[in-house]
Parts: structure tokens; C-alpha cells; sequence
């Protein structure tokens, strides 16, 4: 029997809150079915399927361009802004986050900890009440209140910024934070810092 995931009960798998949450967060951008399956470490089939039951209910929109399957959100339904709501207050920080974060000079990785890591990994409990976030490396502070400040906004949740550098992350150490964090389920952020 499939398990609904804990950070929303309602959907049928992680995979399908996942792909909701990339494609209705991003509503100008169009995808192909491989660049979904990458994105959620899926396979192009089980993407396809997916993409099939939401365009089939007015929740994708998508169009042949030669052999591809390009893919988008609907946002001319009265289902595209609750749904969209929906979706950033519950699997919305990992597109926000990694968007965010890519971008930020100094940042080496991320890891998003905590309640909602938890959450995220099957773990049962009430909906997390923020966002805690990791961030390795040397990025200007002033630049991480700003984007945490911003990543609130648009998750609807407190999101708490910590950083570290990268020596002491990959350091032993009795620090206790840094070991509550190694200890408890960690979701790393996509950043694909070498693309910059």
C-alpha cells in the first residue's frame, strides 16, 4: 500500500507533490517530461503518467514541439491559485529554496533540517511550523536576512537561515547544533553551482 506524503496527506506519493510544487511555482516556464523526471528522480514514464491525470484535469497545460512533450501550469483555472497556495506552504521550500539559494555568491551547499526535513522524509507529525535551513559556505549575511525574509514570504512560513562554513560542516565536532542536525533527516538543496 503506497504511504500519502506527510507534508500533505491528501496527495497520493511525494513524486506527485514534487512535480506539482516545481511546475505550479514556476507558471512561465514550460518543461519537458525528461526535465521533470530529473528534477524529481523519477523515471520519464512515471512523469508521464503524472502529467497525463493533471492535464487530463484541467491542472497542466502541454503541447507537442516535435517529439517533445513540453508541460505547464493552467493558470486560467479557478483551481491554479488555491492549488498553487497549497503547494508553497507544503512542498514549496525546495523549489523556492534551491531558486533562491542558487543564485547567492558564497554559498557552497544547503540543506533544508528540521520539522519539515522530517515531514519530508515520511516522518508523521503536524504540519511544520517553519522552515529551518542550512547553508554552507561564506555568503554575505545581509544577503541571507534578505533571502530568508523573502523565502517567508512566499512559503507563508518563518524560514531561519544558519550558516556555517564549509570546514566546520565537514569537521568532527562535539558542537551540538551541528550534531542535532547531522543526526536528524536532511534534504539537500539541488543548487547545480557549477552551471553558474
Amino acid at each position: 500500500m503506497k504511504v500519502s506524503p506527510s507534508l500533505l496527506p491528501i496527495l497520493r506519493s511525494r513524486m506527485q507533490g514534487e512535480l506539482l510544487a516545481l511546475v505550479l511555482l514556476h507558471p512561465d516556464r514550460e518543461y519537458s517530461i525528461t526535465e521533470l523526471a530529473a528534477e524529481v528522480g523519477v523515471t520519464p514514464t512515471a512523469v508521464l503518467r503524472e502529467v497525463d491525470r493533471l492535464a487530463g484535469g484541467g491542472i497542466l497545460a502541454d503541447r507537442r514541439v516535435g517529439r517533445s512533450r513540453l508541460v505547464k501550469a493552467r493558470t486560467d483555472t479557478p483551481l491554479y491559485r488555491p492549488l498553487s497556495e497549497l503547494m508553497s506552504v507544503s512542498f514549496g521550500p525546495v523549489p523556492v529554496l534551491t531558486d533562491a539559494l542558487a543564485g547567492l555568491e558564497g554559498v557552497e551547499r544547503a540543506y533544508i533540517y528540521g520539522s519539515w526535513a522530517a515531514r519530508y522524509n515520511g516522518e508523521p507529525g503536524l504540519p511544520p511550523a517553519d522552515v529551518d535551513v542550512l547553508v554552507v559556505g561564506a555568503p554575505d549575511a545581509d544577503a541571507l536576512f534578505d533571502l530568508a525574509e523573502e523565502a517567508s514570504r512566499r512559503l507563508r512560513r518563518e524560514v531561519n537561515v544558519h550558516r556555517v562554513s564549509a570546514a566546520a560542516w565537514e569537521a568532527r565536532t562535539d558542537d551540538p547544533f551541528l550534531a542535532s542536525v547531522r543526526e536528524r533527516p536532511l534534504v539537500q538543496l539541488d543548487l547545480d553551482l557549477e552551471a553558474q
